[in-house]
């Protein structure tokens, strides 16, 4: 078999001891008479056969001539160091081996037979081009420095994977071009600079079987199992990738066990609460603590005895437990810490804090199930691997608070991504500001020459429904308590119980006939201060214990009222909100497709939402009036989509409410600043507090000589105050009248005066309704509610 097959490589290879054999005839002269005869038996050995000066690729010979190689090779591989050396005689780049000392032997004998020796860290492809920046060196005297640590991976006889460090001595080497080799010029060398991973070119420039190889190389390989361990474990929490991939803790283990040489232990990790003085899970794949076993939290004085909580917490200083169960018998079975390793089946265990300068961040916990294998001796191979730990939790700690406050400000104090451009550059300013010592302010953010929309869906009649439903909640608490009151009378005749009746009776006719809005206070104490001590004595009483259990359990604990057909306003008020604004925040999505710009909603007793669009925006100069107009038109579409999907869920909710939609028009372009107090956009100037007048208040204006209320159920109504808008939205009524999206009940009207603000008026239309998604008829806001109502 010749040694070359299956190798694509620029070397055709040759073993030769050529180069060693020259070593050899410069000490035949020399003064030591032992040194002299080696050489001279080494030089006989070379006479007798030529071959292995010549050079071979044929692996047979290596058996035919077995004898002589060990004989020419008897200085550098010493019999005296055979056993504590780990060395090899090889071809470079190859996993080829044809000697070997007896220590190496011992260490792939211990692998097994179906262990496969090959070198890491030297990808498939990249071996071809390592030989190539060897023939530049050799044959050309460039002096190219690719060189990489090159290692095996080889298991013990425990299975621990140990690391084996492979330095490669050249000196009995040579490199000869063949015929076939294209000679390399300044500029195919210049270009192969730029190119390492272009293998095609390195194949042009050095062909296959090129060049020849003739000699051998010495690898010297030492154990550098520590060393590598703590290099992976550094690596490992570096990579973000590998950190939230699910077999980041099975390398994580392996790792350890190499460092500890111990294939029985697992690695665990519990998190620090210092705000609570809590142990917490690792949220993470495959993450687990065995100070917590199966819980997610727990007190650190629950976890720890005294001794082992000043030690972690407060000193900062690692542990062991190398026999779980005679610690467990020294501790009285008390410590709580040694019970929760007993009770998971652990003998032995390091304990280690991880802790920087501010304090303790978390706890390194390594256990195993045999015992003393663990102990104060080799927990000391934590201290040179204890600082990448720190750094890599200390970055996750931040990570973590990033990502809290990035949800806070998605869910809580959300920047809107149209705007968060100008956030970051003023916010980068201010950083500068501080690293210059300078006086660092957060400027005022601005934007001017915008245009406004606004659009609301409200829910009509919302007051007079929380009031009839706080009606029926308190009528209802008030007739079971006067119910239980006139039984109490007939088991303890008491003429006080029968004032309370009568009390109930004054607050029932007073709900009934002039609700107001203190009445819900003033009935609350009543049955506070003077109900609720009544039934505490009858309840010790043992009278009428049945009806008071049951009207307790009908008092809702969060409120302390009866709370049903509040709770049920409510209910309906916040799946009408919740529904409508996903609706607006899904539909949004496609709108700032078309043309980015400030968008922003609002829960209240239906949904509100501000639009702001204009190129001081959009930080790019490509605002054209025809996307303000494009968003107008999307605007009055989507209102009238929330109308259909509001009805073709009404049935669903447990109150039937109407809704009312209203768009404001303000044509002049104004400007908005973020106030930092409020968290959010307000119009900036006199002139442009004329818009936020408008908005809260034109829901309540009249039509003008009436009592009718601008906004109307069923219909859309959108206020306006100049007739360059009027015509603008007719159009855009006509265009979704061709769709079915409006009726042709047109009306213009006019709105009474609103304080300081007059001239207003008011397009108004009906919506045209679809029973579901699919359907593709349209019905008017009477035919819905008959369909509705059956």
């Amino acid at each position: 078999m010749d040694i070359n097959a299956n190798i694509e490589s620029p070397l055709l290879l040759k073993v030769s001891f050529n180069k060693l054999v020259k070593q050899y005839e410069k000490l035949i002269a020399n003064s030591d008479e032992h040194v002299s005869a080696t050489a001279q038996r080494v030089l006989d050995i070379a006479k007798e056969n030529p071959i292995l000066v010549d050079g071979f690729s044929d692996a047979t010979i290596f058996k035919t001539h077995e004898k002589e190689i060990k004989s020419i090779l008897q200085d550098t591989f010493s019999p005296v160091l055979t056993k504590n050396e780990i060395k090899t005689a090889s071809v470079p780049y190859h996993d080829f081996i044809f000697n070997a000392s007896e220590r190496f032997k011992s260490i792939l004998n211990i692998a097994g037979d179906d262990f496969k020796l090959e070198m890491k860290n030297l990808p498939e492809n990249q071996r071809y081009i390592m030989a190539c920046t060897a023939i530049l060196n050799f044959c050309y005297g460039y002096n190219l420095n690719v060189k990489r640590p090159l290692f095996y991976e080889i298991p013990d006889d425990d299975g621990v994977t140990r690391y084996y460090k492979i330095l490669y001595n050249a000196d009995f080497t040579e490199i000869i071009p063949n015929e076939n080799a294209p000679k390399i010029t300044q500029e195919d060398y210049d270009e192969l600079l730029d190119n390492f991973d272009n293998i095609e070119l390195w194949r042009k420039k050095f062909p296959p079987n090129s060049y020849t190889f003739k000699g051998f190389v010495i690898s010297n390989i030492f154990d550098v199992t520590d060393d590598q361990s703590i290099s992976n474990i550094k690596s490992n929490l570096i990579k973000e990738e590998k950190r939230s991939n699910s077999s980041f803790v099975e390398e994580f283990v392996e790792i350890f066990q190499s460092l500890f040489g111990l294939k029985n232990i697992k690695v665990g990790f519990s998190i620090y609460n210092e705000e609570e003085d809590t142990f917490e899970q690792i949220y993470g794949v495959g993450t687990h603590s065995y100070l917590l076993n199966d819980l997610e939290s727990k007190l650190c004085a629950d976890v720890l005895c005294e001794w082992s909580y000043n030690k972690l917490l407060r000193e900062h200083d690692f542990f062991s437990v190398s026999d779980v169960d005679k610690s467990l018998t020294c501790s009285n079975d008390e410590a709580p810490h040694i019970k929760v390793l007993k009770k998971q089946g652990f003998k032995s265990a390091i304990f280690a804090p991880i802790a920087n300068e501010n304090g303790l961040l978390g706890i390194l916990e390594i256990v195993s199930s045999t015992p003393k294998v663990l102990n104060s001796i080799n927990a000391n191979k934590l201290v040179d691997v204890m600082p990448f730990i720190i750094a890599a939790v200390e970055r996750s700690k931040n990570e973590e608070a990033n990502l809290i406050e990035a949800v806070i400000q998605k869910e809580c104090t959300s920047i809107h991504p149209s705007v968060k451009w100008r956030f970051k550059k003023e916010a980068k300013n201010f950083i500068r500001h501080q690293i210059d010592g300078k006086d660092a302010n957060f400027n005022k953010i601005a934007f001017e020459n915008i245009y406004p929309l606004y659009g609301q869906i409200d829910i009509k009649g919302s007051s007079e429904a929380r009031n009839w439903a706080t009606q029926q909640d308190l009528s209802l608490q008030l007739n079971t308590l006067k119910d239980i009151l006139k039984n109490a009378i007939e088991k303890e005749n008491l003429p006080i119980y029968a004032q309370y009746i009568f009390q109930i009776d004054d607050f029932i006719s007073a709900i009934d006939e002039h609700f107001q809005v203190d009445s819900e206070h003033q009935i609350s104490n009543f049955i506070k201060i003077e109900i609720e001590p009544v039934l505490q004595h009858l309840y010790a009483a043992n009278i009428l214990k049945d009806e008071i259990d049951a009207y307790f359990e009908s008092i809702d604990n969060r409120v302390n009222v009866l709370y049903h057909h509040r709770k049920n306003y409510d209910d309906t008020i916040a799946s009408i909100n919740k529904e409508m604004a996903a609706l607006l925040d899904l539909k949004q999505i496609e709108a700032q497709l078309m043309y980015p710009h400030y968008f922003e909603r609002f829960k209240t007793d239906g949904v509100e939402h501000n639009m702001y669009i204009g190129e001081s925006i959009t930080q790019e100069d490509t605002f054209s009036p025809i996307y303000l107009y494009n968003l107008r038109l999307w605007q009055l579409q989507i209102m009238v989509e929330m109308e259909n999907r509001y009805y073709q869920m009404q049935s669903d909710f447990p109150i039937k409410l109407d809704v009312a939609s209203m768009i404001l028009v303000f044509n002049q372009p104004l400007s908005i600043s973020f106030r930092m107090d409020e968290k959010q956009f307000d119009v900036d100037g006199t002139y442009n507090a004329r818009y936020e007048i408008v908005k809260k208040r034109v829901d309540k204006a009249f039509v003008k000589g009436t009592q009718k209320r601008a906004t109307e159920k069923g219909k859309i109504t959108i206020v306006y105050s100049q007739k360059e808008d009027e015509l603008e939205y007719l159009r855009y009524i006509k265009f979704l009248q061709s769709k079915y999206y409006l009726d042709t009940d047109v009306e213009i009207v006019e709105l009474q005066d609103l304080q300081a603000v007059t001239g207003l008026k008011a397009i108004r239309v009906s919506v045209l309704y679809h029973k579901d998604k699919n359907d593709k008829s349209f019905y008017t806001y009477e035919d819905v509610m008959q369909e509705i109502n059956k």
